[in-house]
């Protein structure tokens, strides 16, 4: 089974920038359509990012022009680069398969806070 772990995230001010990472393990994932999800306190886990096995990109209209979803193939990874960050930004973020194909992984915090 596909083993996914998140880091990279934090603290940071509003107006800030974090990249987080998702590496997997137990198989190749270069073959799927890769996504990053966040949740919120009280709140769904949502869909923010994809990047498609071709690199075709899709975001969530809340974070289009301010994230960027990538992703090494060889280093078997996949990023998500988030500037300009607000505070409703504030989640914990998971990666997993477009749709999730293994179980999820700890994920991330990441918060926006002044």
């Amino acid at each position: 089974q596909v083993q996914l772990v998140e880091s990279g995230g934090g603290l940071v001010q509003p107006g800030g920038s974090l990249r987080l990472s998702c590496v997997a393990s137990g198989s190749m994932i270069s073959i799927y359509h890769m996504g990053w999800y966040r949740q919120a306190p009280g709140k769904p886990r949502d869909l923010v990012a994809s990047i498609g096995s071709g690199g075709t990109l899709n975001y969530a209209g809340s974070v289009k022009g301010r994230f960027t979803i990538s992703r090494d193939n060889a280093k078997n990874t996949v990023y998500l680069q988030m500037n300009s960050l607000k505070p409703e930004d504030t989640a914990v973020y998971y990666c997993n398969g477009v749709p999730g194909f293994t179980s999820w992984g700890q994920g991330t915090q990441v918060t926006v806070s002044s």
